[in-house]
Order: structure tokens, then C-alpha cells, then sequence
């Protein structure tokens, strides 16, 4: 789903600059989804260094970043807090200005509240990365907007694994990111890519 955004486009993707004062909201960039014998193939290898310029394109222009990570409820999973697979990935070295811990899919239903915290500091734009696309990233993007922030998703900056459908078929990991993009776009977010925003 790749974009080309001139000067124009650009003009059409923040048409007030919202960019400025945005919120990077990196969702579950955590060890335990690189346990692929526990998750199974996925797509986008390059979702990992791609959410890495993206925080320190943020960093750099110290704009507010928000880390998400998920404490699973299933002892067996990766990311239950009594496994090493919960932590964060290492190069998302810990900076931020706040860290949400959650048990659901969404990052709104966590703690602290990021809605809450979002309005205190007078942002409206959220630009959301992170792992899984169709689950976590998906699910805080379509809440932020039914909360009224205004989402930008970055899919190249997102990955998800092969799904097993209730029939039985596998869904790839690149349909179910096709499938996310597409409900998505227009809907609840607008779909852009990490060089878009390294751009504008």
C-alpha cells in the first residue's frame, strides 16, 4: 500500500500541521512476539526497524511518545508478566513520556488512562504502531477515533502472524494486514507509511 506524498498530499494528509504535537503510540513492541514457534509465520520484517526510526524521528523532534505494553492473562503466553517474553524489545530503550500497561486489545483500556492523559496534554492526533496489526493496533485505532482523536496508522510499522479462520483455512499474515488497512482507512484512521511521515 505504498504512497506517494508530494508536497500537496502532504497538505492533504495534516491539513493543520497536527503532526507538530502528534502522539507516537507504540503498541506491544515486546520480546515474547519474536517466539515464532509460539505465534507461527508473519509478514512486514521490516515493521521492527521501521518502528525504531520512527521513535527516534519523534525523539529527536521531542515530540510526545507513548509506550503500550500488554500483560497477558494466559500463563503459557509469551507476553504473561511472568515470562521474559513481557518485556519491551530493548531498542525501545524504556524512553517515554508514559507507559500504558493493559490486559485487553485496546491501548484506551489500560493503565493509566491514555485518553485521559492525551487531553490533559492537549493532543488530538495519534499516530499508531506496534504489534499486532489486526488486533492491538487495530482495536486502539478504531477506540482512539471513537474517542475523537484523529489516528494516523502506519502499517509498514506494524506486523501480525497467520490466522486460522472458523473453517479451518489460513488467513496470511498479509491479507489479515490487507483487510486491517482496508476497514480502517477513511473509517477510523487514515493509512500511511513510516516514510510518509518521515517526509512530511
Amino acid at each position: 500500500m505504498s504512497r506517494q506524498v508530494n508536497e500537496a498530499g502532504r497538505a492533504r494528509l495534516w491539513p493543520d500541521g497536527g503532526l507538530d504535537r502528534a502522539a507516537l503510540v507504540v503498541v506491544d513492541a515486546q520480546i515474547g512476539f519474536g517466539n515464532d514457534s509460539f505465534w507461527g509465520p508473519r509478514d512486514n520484517a521490516e515493521c521492527e526497524g521501521n518502528i525504531r526510526t520512527l521513535l527516534d524521528k519523534w525523539r529527536a523532534s521531542d515530540r510526545p511518545v507513548v509506550l503500550v505494553k500488554h500483560n497477558s492473562r494466559t500463563v503459557e503466553s509469551p507476553l504473561h508478566p511472568s515470562n521474559p517474553g513481557n518485556a519491551l524489545y530493548p531498542w525501545t530503550d524504556g524512553r517515554t513520556d508514559l507507559l500504558v500497561t493493559k490486559e485487553v486489545n485496546s491501548s484506551f483500556h489500560g493503565s493509566p488512562d491514555l485518553a485521559a492523559w492525551l487531553t490533559n496534554q492537549d493532543i488530538k492526533d495519534i499516530v499508531v504502531c506496534g504489534i499486532t496489526t489486526n488486533h492491538c493496533c487495530e482495536t486502539t485505532a478504531r477506540v482512539g477515533a471513537n474517542l475523537g482523536f484523529t489516528v494516523y496508522f502506519v502499517l509498514d510499522a506494524t506486523h501480525t502472524f497467520d490466522r486460522a479462520a472458523p473453517d479451518g483455512s489460513i488467513t496470511s499474515a498479509s491479507q489479515l494486514a490487507h483487510i486491517t488497512a482496508t476497514n480502517l482507512h477513511q473509517e477510523f484512521a487514515t493509512i500511511v507509511q513510516t516514510n510518509d511521515l518521515i517526509r512530511a
